[in-house]
């Protein structure tokens, strides 16, 4: 049996120290450490513990039925995924509380259900009366939901193992959620950088050698990236974030990482009462009935992943009422809008110096496409001089700092959609490669 020994573990960075320290000499954050027993490594261990050789073998012997897909039957995870679930894949789901982390997964057991398939739910965090209320409330009767409640982790490798083998109808298990995990091997605190590496790596081990598909839920920090070691990350094939706003109902599922698909997919779905339902003509969802009748409105073609959609841009200023003019944007990089408003005002003419600007993308989501930038420009040029774009009119290009419009990726996609759906006044880099003579022809009096 390997020797353990103390050590201490930053919970922030994972820097290791023999020794408790108030700060951190890695990161620099106070009060982080938690003493944790590690095995001690023996340096003549590779030799006395060796069990053979493992011979290599070529990649094109690979048969490719090992790695058959399997869909869900939600086209919008699917999607995400790339296809569907591959055996033995890990996947990260994180998102903020409340977001429907909970509901998408209960979604996917409830589909499952079609095909007579099992899962199996790992309850760390509710109640199994907790997880019968509301599969009640999506009208699901789970009687292929296996639920245990458990949060050590030897225990839940032993079960689930116990109830996988030779039984060939569970096709999914679910962790939820991994910072609630414990392992007996190793000291220290549920969700504490030891517990949850060592936690994932057990149950990646456990994914892959049965071959069902793993999905662990994370918590996530104040800025918005996965709770604990950045290891976790590297650990898991597939990252998916679920992000959207409380306020609205729309949720988008974004992947960051997978290993068997498209990095940057996302899937777009509608909170309502019997759940997450899925987006299949999202573009409609995201303009309001208004149009571009007011000014300050302005369409715009993004991309999410490799899939355009259309949003309504939406501008609006008035006179400051103090020293400093007021630049506020929701949906929309506030950073970004600075540095298009100093462009309007140095290079196209406008003056904005003594007006507040208010920028909102309707439907409560984020963009961080730069392709966004032309539309915002026309939506508050739009608003200060009173005029509307024609009903007609979406715009999409990148604003440069000397005040020319830039090509943006996939124009060829962006035009087809925004065609599909009325928009026959596309503005782009195409039509004019200068902002200040494009607002001159689009906002004649």
């Amino acid at each position: 049996m390997a020797k353990q020994k103390s050590v201490y573990i930053c919970q922030s960075c994972s820097y290791q120290s023999p020794k408790w320290m108030g700060q951190c000499t890695e990161c620099g954050e106070w009060n982080t450490f938690e003493e944790s027993l590690v095995a001690q490594n023996n340096p003549r261990g590779s030799k006395m513990n060796s069990g053979g050789v493992v011979k290599p073998f070529y990649l094109s012997q690979v048969k490719a039925s090992q790695l058959n897909r399997y869909k869900i039957g939600i086209l919008e995870f699917d999607r995400v995924l790339g296809g569907g679930f591959v055996p033995g894949q890990v996947i990260l789901l994180a998102g903020e509380p409340g977001i429907g982390k909970s509901t998408l997964l209960t979604q996917l057991a409830k589909t499952l259900q079609q095909d007579k398939s099992e899962v199996i739910y790992v309850c760390g965090e509710e109640s199994p009366s907790q997880v019968k209320i509301r599969a009640e409330r999506m009208d699901y009767s789970a009687d292929n939901l296996l639920v245990m409640t458990e949060t050590n982790t030897d225990t839940i490798v032993e079960s689930v193992r116990g109830a996988c083998l030779g039984n060939k109808s569970v096709k999914l298990i679910i962790v939820d959620s991994i910072q609630t995990l414990s392992s007996s091997q190793l000291m220290g605190v549920s969700g504490s950088v030891g517990q949850v590496r060592l936690s994932a790596g057990m149950l990646s081990s456990l994914s892959k050698e049965l071959g069902i598909p793993l999905i662990i839920v994370g918590h996530v920090t104040k800025e918005g990236t996965v709770a604990g070691p950045k290891v976790l990350e590297h650990m898991v094939d597939t990252v998916l974030y679920l992000e959207g706003d409380n306020q609205h109902m729309f949720r988008v599922l974004k992947t960051t990482k997978n290993r068997f698909g498209p990095v940057s997919e996302v899937g777009l779905f509608e909170m309502r009462e019997g759940g997450l339902m899925e987006v299949l003509n999202p573009s409609e969802l995201f303009l309001s009935n208004v149009g571009n009748s007011i000014p300050g409105s302005c369409v715009t073609v993004v991309m999410e992943g490799y899939r355009p959609l259309l949003f309504e841009v939406q501008a609006l200023t008035s006179k400051t009422s103090f020293g400093y003019p007021r630049r506020t944007s929701s949906g929309y990089s506030n950073n970004r809008l600075q540095v298009l408003i100093a462009v309007l005002e140095n290079r196209c003419g406008i003056n904005l110096s003594n007006h507040d600007v208010y920028v909102n993308v309707v439907g409560g989501l984020k963009i961080d496409d730069y392709g966004a930038d032309l539309a915002v420009c026309l939506a508050i040029v739009s608003a200060v001089k009173g005029l509307a774009l024609s009903k007609s009119t979406a715009a999409f290009g990148e604003i440069g700092l000397l005040g020319e419009i830039r090509a943006v990726s996939n124009e060829g996609k962006r035009l087809s959609e925004a065609k599909k759906l009325g928009y026959t006044n596309a503005l782009s880099s195409s039509s004019e490669k200068q902002l200040k003579v494009l607002i001159s022809k689009q906002f004649k009096k």
